[in-house]
């Protein structure tokens, strides 16, 4: 018996951070087992409704979407890298950073900006009627943005960032030799980019088309703003709306299965990144333009900055001073929603952090033996599988462990004599705390991770060699190092906690408003002005990690 338990390293005394990563791996991969537990009790006779009202649709504008939004983040952020890789042109420092920004604006706030932008009787339809003399939507209108088109094309240009960031890396560590062989050769630029540059970067621009597809799994609000039936939102209606839990466990269920084939579809592609080259990388020269192609070359840099965030931010700001020159004030709801907003997401953040510093150190250390490492690395990859599960199917499948978790604190209090008449885990900020913390803490692990990646083992061994506790060695000569890439993930993770929708409608406490759901409430009842404050505040917050990425990018020429 003591022969076998050896074997299992993570119930050493020693070895605490490989145990402690395992709870946490326990912890992320209890929701999916949960969610399985749950479509399997649910009755057969749903799915003979599912499969004849809300399946067919809702699979079909899923799989559209995904499409569409694909076809969009590969054409822009591919297109966007290339331009300020293999080009130079006054100005092209600036477009570097400024493509970023779309990254801070949400999709749900995209949606609901430009709902009103392109109401017939807004902005922009009203300039266009009045310079061509007509005098009523009833005579000239455009096309209405809500629908399917218009969902691909405002989430296709927030999204896009996720393609140009690994795309231009990827652009930018090619070797030169490629480009000019392609060039003397006599390929034409066009030729040099399509026949050469492209299929190099293909790995990359998958793994960036992955994660925007991921975020567009994510979405609740756009979605239902613009009026697209997509999985995730019949989750939502079917839960909140119909009260029909096994049901929507059994659409998150279904949901699951695009996760994973998109999850491989990335890994496989990752699997044939394999280069020849021999000799040292440099970057590629890039063109330098003249004349008119500097004007095209800004013209197309500018268009998915402008629509994809300076158009919409702007509008935000004229809705906020409008607002404050009618001296109306902040409502209650908002002062609250904002407090409720920065305090979650600032324990959110902290535990996120802590927990993915524990996940990472667990994987890193270099003293243990064979067996304990590849333990701690299996668990750290397990730790970080939430990032990839949508809010509502995170929302789902965590309903049974946070009802087990109550039921087993209620046992223990009626042990006391004391008796428990309502629910403290579930429904409550706990449980919404327990949500944020799996669905981002990949982020704050890749970070700390990345960080680490970057101090030579020597360190860690001249400090174990010195007498030094594993612990002693992470608290005295790690963290201090590693203090840029956990200010990183902190700032990572707050944000996207302060943004994330879909968990917190469907786990927060009752009466509890962040600045993402008042926003939310606020524009289902068509109260823009209202969720314009909401919508501006969480948007100047999102600007954070764009600032810490651009200033990443700009290290990286």
């Amino acid at each position: 018996m003591v022969n076998v338990l050896k074997h299992f390293a993570i119930f050493e005394s020693g070895k605490r951070y490989t145990f402690a990563t395992f709870v946490v791996a326990v912890l992320v991969c209890a929701p999916l087992l949960s969610l399985m537990f749950e479509a399997v009790q649910g009755s057969i006779g749903h799915w003979g409704h599912l499969l004849t009202y809300v399946l067919p649709h809702a699979l079909w504008n899923t799989i559209l979407l995904l499409l569409g939004v694909g076809f969009v983040v590969t054409f822009l952020g591919t297109g966007a890298a290339w331009l300020v890789t293999a080009y130079d042109y006054p100005g092209r420092r600036f477009l570097t950073w400024a493509l970023l920004l779309p990254l801070a604006v949400p999709t749900y706030i995209i949606a609901f900006t430009y709902l009103d932008i392109l109401h017939p009787i807004g902005p922009i339809q009203g300039l266009i009627r009045d310079v061509l003399g007509y005098s009523s939507p009833r005579e000239f209108r455009l096309p209405d943005i809500r629908g399917l088109w218009g969902a691909i094309l405002l989430m296709g240009v927030v999204l896009y960032p996720y393609v140009y960031l690994t795309t231009r890396f990827m652009f930018l560590t090619q070797a030169a030799s490629v480009v000019e062989a392609a060039r003397v050769l006599g390929e034409t630029p066009r030729g040099v980019f399509l026949r050469v540059a492209l299929p190099l970067a293909r790995p990359a621009i998958v793994v960036g088309v992955t994660l925007a597809l991921l975020e567009t799994l994510n979405d609740v609000g756009a979605a239902e703003f613009l009026g697209v039936k997509t999985l995730t939102l019949a989750i939502y209606t079917t839960w909140v709306t119909r009260s029909d839990l096994a049901g929507a466990a059994q659409i998150a269920l279904s949901m699951l299965f695009i996760i994973v084939f998109l999850l491989h579809f990335e890994k496989r592609a990752r699997q044939r990144q394999r280069y020849s080259l021999v000799q040292r990388m440099r970057p590629m020269t890039p063109t330098v333009l003249k004349g008119r192609h500097i004007a095209l070359a800004w013209v197309l840099g500018v268009i998915p900055i402008a629509f994809g965030f300076l158009l919409p931010a702007g509008y935000l700001v004229v809705q906020v001073f409008k607002r404050m020159g009618q001296q109306t004030g902040f409502s209650t709801s908002l002062i609250q929603a904002s407090f409720n907003t920065l305090t979650i997401a600032s324990v959110a953040t902290v535990l996120t952090v802590t927990l993915g510093l524990i996940v990472a150190w667990a994987a890193r250390r270099v003293r243990d033996s064979a067996n304990e490492q590849s333990l701690g690395k299996l668990f750290s990859r397990l730790a970080s599988l939430g990032y990839a599960v949508p809010g509502t199917v995170l929302a789902i499948g965590l309903l049974g462990p946070l009802l087990l978790i109550d039921q087993g604190i209620e046992w223990v209090l009626g042990l006391a004599q004391y008796k428990v008449t309502t629910l403290i885990v579930l429904g409550s900020t706990a449980g919404l705390l327990m949500a944020y913390v799996i669905r981002f803490l990949a982020i704050a692990n890749g970070s700390i991770e990345a960080g680490l990646a970057r101090i030579p083992p020597s360190i860690e061994q001249a400090s174990r060699l010195l007498g030094e506790s594993s612990s002693r060695t992470l608290w005295r000569v790690h963290i201090p190092l590693l203090k840029p890439a956990m200010i990183s993930a902190a700032l990572l993770v707050f944000v996207d906690t302060m943004k994330e929708l879909p968990a917190t409608l469907m786990l927060r406490p009752i009466n509890f408003e962040t600045l993402a759901t008042l926003l939310y409430g606020e524009a289902s009842r068509g109260m823009y002005e209202e969720g314009a404050v909401a919508a501006l505040m969480i948007v100047l917050l999102g600007l954070l990690p764009v600032i810490l990425l651009a200033r990443a990018q700009q290290r990286s020429v």
